[in-house]
């Protein structure tokens, strides 16, 4: 029988990623001390000008990677505009990371309210009241925003606003890193090969 590479640490004889990818995430989960879902997220600008930020993973599986953000912000903008994007996880504590591109398709009005309701209220108040990535005339112009929508939606539930909803990235690879010594790391990558995946290990 076969060894389970998701049991032995093997990870380059896995053959496929999203049960490699589950299976890193529940370890970082255990060993990060903070956000192990946090990924530095790549956009372009209608130039090619490439921007980067830090975003929390929402969801994942065999669809892709999600996140959920102001689609009026720089980001937003960007993945209307371009429709494609790429991210890095990195977990110190386990010297490993996953980095992954393709292309970006808007979630469902359900999948977005969904996840917008499951967000503490206060969250929920506070995506009415920023007006993201756009100049701000001072600290107290957004705790006044912050009252003012606390105030109007002070009964019932706070709805989702239009402007905000979650994005999905559909990879068309994704690589798998381990720190070795010496920098001889280990690296294998997944390319998208019509319904399946194609693996390369690759050089350090």
């Amino acid at each position: 029988m076969p060894l389970n590479p998701l049991t032995t640490g093997d990870f380059t004889e896995a053959e496929e990623p999203f049960d490699l990818f589950q299976s890193w995430l529940k370890e970082a989960e255990a060993s990060e001390p903070n956000d192990p879902n946090a990924m530095a997220l790549a956009t372009v600008d209608e130039t090619g000008l490439p921007n980067v930020r830090m975003v929390l993973l929402k969801g994942f599986d065999e669809n892709g990677f999600v996140f959920y953000t102001n689609t009026e912000s720089n980001k937003g903008r960007e993945l209307l505009g371009q429709k494609k994007a790429a991210l890095v996880l990195h977990w110190k504590s386990l010297r490993r990371q996953v980095r992954a591109r393709g292309p970006v398709t808007v979630v469902s009005d359900e999948e977005a309210d969904a996840y917008f309701q499951s967000r503490p209220r206060d969250s929920r108040i506070g995506a009415w009241a920023s007006q993201q990535s756009r100049p701000l005339e001072s600290r107290f112009a957004l705790e006044k925003a912050v009252a003012l929508n606390a105030a109007k939606y002070a009964l019932g539930e706070v709805p989702r606003p239009p402007y905000w909803t979650g994005f999905r990235i559909a990879p068309v690879s994704i690589e798998f890193w381990q720190d070795k010594p010496f920098r001889l790391h280990d690296r294998v990558i997944f390319t998208r090969e019509g319904d399946g995946w194609r693996k390369i290990r690759l050089y350090p």
